[in-house]
């Protein structure tokens, strides 16, 4: 196999993208990077610092303290915030509220996209987010686009937290899901689209062994 093939998997909230990326990475041996969770880090390490949004000078400054980066513990991949595992706190519906509007800043996608092209450069991944088949790697090997029907992503999102002990409501969840999805797909810094090279696949009715057949089947190495 030659080296640093790149899968970009973009698409909305809750539409299993880390799922699939993770089960691809582990049947490749690649190594998996959520950039979903890295702008879920920067929310998290802006909200514990109090940053405001509508300070440039003070989010230029901050973010030359964040150093995010991907571990493998106890065969578990998770997200370090300036050596801090956060995988679990980034997970939480106070970040979730904040993500979209932190994202969409342009200093924050700017620098983020400087770290995820730095981790590109490491080996053989698969990347998921909003952007990364159109703007973090414009010429990735496989670009896939995942949606599903709002409803069954506002149930998975659900069950995916109330296994965790958090106590949501489902209605909670699927406003929470369509304003992030409003704010995704017409922030002006790099808009949730569909890459013109991506391939589509709508996982509303196929299982998770599925998609990944669905994936493996289009990746030519």
């Amino acid at each position: 196999m030659s080296k640093n093939i790149v899968i970009a998997i973009d698409g909305y909230s809750s539409c299993g993208k880390s799922t699939l990326a993770k089960a691809l990475a582990k049947k490749l041996n690649f190594i998996y990077i959520d950039s979903g969770a890295m702008y879920r880090a920067v929310t998290l390490y802006f909200l514990r610092n109090n940053i405001d949004l509508k300070r440039p000078e003070i989010i230029k400054e901050a973010l030359e303290n964040i150093h995010l980066d991907f571990q493998t513990l106890n065969n578990e991949t998770v997200i370090t915030l300036n050596d801090e595992d956060v995988s679990k706190e980034i997970r939480q519906m106070h970040v979730a509220e904040k993500v979209s509007l932190v994202s969409a800043i342009k200093d924050v996608r700017v620098e983020m996209v400087r770290q995820q092209q730095r981790m590109g450069k490491s080996g053989n991944i698969v990347m998921d987010g909003r952007d990364i088949g159109t703007v973090v790697f414009p010429n990735a090997d496989l670009k896939l686009f995942m949606t599903a029907d709002p409803q069954i992503r506002a149930e998975r999102r659900y069950n995916e937290l109330i296994s965790k002990g958090e106590k949501v409501k489902i209605e909670e969840i699927y406003d929470n899901l369509a304003k992030r999805d409003l704010q995704d797909t017409t922030r002006k810094e790099s808009p949730l689209i569909q890459a013109q090279d991506a391939i589509i696949l709508d996982n509303s009715n196929i299982n998770e062994s599925q998609q990944l057949e669905f994936a493996l089947k289009h990746l030519k190495l």
